[in-house]
């Protein structure tokens, strides 16, 4: 595992003014990472992981927090103080790095406020300086407010090629 690239980690505002922290995740965030999840309804839990889950478990918390820097990346925002995480992003390459999936999980009470596309932002200014080619992602068809935040933000929707419930998400990052 390659180490946090801590020159990711900076102050970062909402377009209300909130201020907020956006640093890589380390090891050491897996609590962090469960108490967004246990911030999450119960319908947005099962929009991020695609089934129902009381509680992250820690085999799953551990996965997530346990990052290999030089393929893929995952970032935090947090309250400015560093103590209340609020939303994680990550991506993670494939073979040869010209696509990435990323994901995106918010707290419920944090939605609407300019968390997914400060962190989505984030995600594709990494990407792109990284070389790869494309972003890519999975979408439930009916979580319509994650559809509308990747249409707003240049990706192309499209039927997903295996399943009729997904939506695949797209954003091509070379030359763009």
């Amino acid at each position: 595992m390659s180490t946090s690239p801590l020159e990711l980690a900076h102050p970062a505002a909402l377009p209300d003014g909130t201020r907020l922290l956006l640093r890589p995740i380390e090891p050491e965030d897996e609590p962090l990472l469960a108490d967004i999840v246990q911030h999450m309804r119960p319908e947005d839990v099962r929009r991020r992981f695609f089934t129902p889950l009381r509680a992250l478990s820690h085999d799953l918390g551990e996965r997530l927090s346990h990052v290999d820097y030089a393929h893929d990346m995952a970032l935090m925002a947090l309250t400015a103080d560093g103590r209340t995480a609020l939303a994680g992003a990550r991506f993670v390459a494939e073979p040869g790095a010209q696509r990435a999936e990323f994901a995106l999980g918010v707290r419920s009470d944090w939605q609407r406020r300019g968390l997914g596309r400060l962190l989505i932002g984030q995600l594709v200014d990494i990407a792109r300086e990284r070389g790869i080619g494309e972003l890519y992602g999975d979408v439930l068809h009916e979580n319509e407010p994650m559809l509308r935040l990747c249409r707003d933000l240049g990706f192309a929707l499209e039927l997903h090629p295996e399943d009729a419930t997904l939506v695949r998400v797209r954003k091509p990052l070379a030359g763009t």
